[in-house]
């Protein structure tokens, strides 16, 4: 059985987007695709209905390349436990106080028992000084936390 896999906002925007001018994010966009091309299918792939929310904003055009990037992958409900798992981080400090989105994608794949959750996020999932504190919200509430990784983290 494959490992589940929660596909944050930011990889699709990643890879979709144009390729940009600046080095770090144009070498996360060539990750993002090597990525997407040659490992995704090693694994179990979800989004969620607040991932389908972001990435239709914005302009037409580019909303549309992310919308179809995503076509096929199953989307993952907002549930009230979701919710929840997300307001408890933002209580404990584990996320910002104005970050409730960036809390909701850990607590929709936490409650739906996803293993790893995918994002190009660093300053509030994927990142190191909080990572200690989100597991231990997310395991406090008797959940196993799924991994916060990148794609350049996640092989097959």
């Amino acid at each position: 059985m494959a490992s589940s896999v929660y596909i944050e906002t930011s990889v699709i925007s990643y890879l979709v987007a144009r390729t940009s001018h600046d080095v770090v994010t144009a070498a996360r966009q060539a990750i993002t695709a090597e990525w997407w091309n040659e490992r995704r299918q090693s694994f179990d792939l979800f989004i969620s209905a607040l991932v389908e929310e972001e990435i239709a904003s914005g302009e037409l055009d580019a909303a549309s390349r992310r919308l179809h990037a995503v076509s096929g992958i199953p989307s993952l409900a907002v549930s009230d436990r979701a919710e929840e798992l997300a307001g408890k981080l933002i209580v404990a400090g584990a996320l910002p106080i104005g970050s409730p989105e960036d809390a909701l994608h850990i607590g929709i794949a936490a409650a739906n028992g996803v293993e790893f959750l995918l994002t190009w996020n660093f300053k509030h999932i994927n990142n190191a000084q909080t990572k200690a504190a989100i597991a231990e919200v997310i395991e406090g509430q008797g959940f196993l936390c799924p991994i916060l990784c990148s794609p350049e983290e996640l092989g097959d």
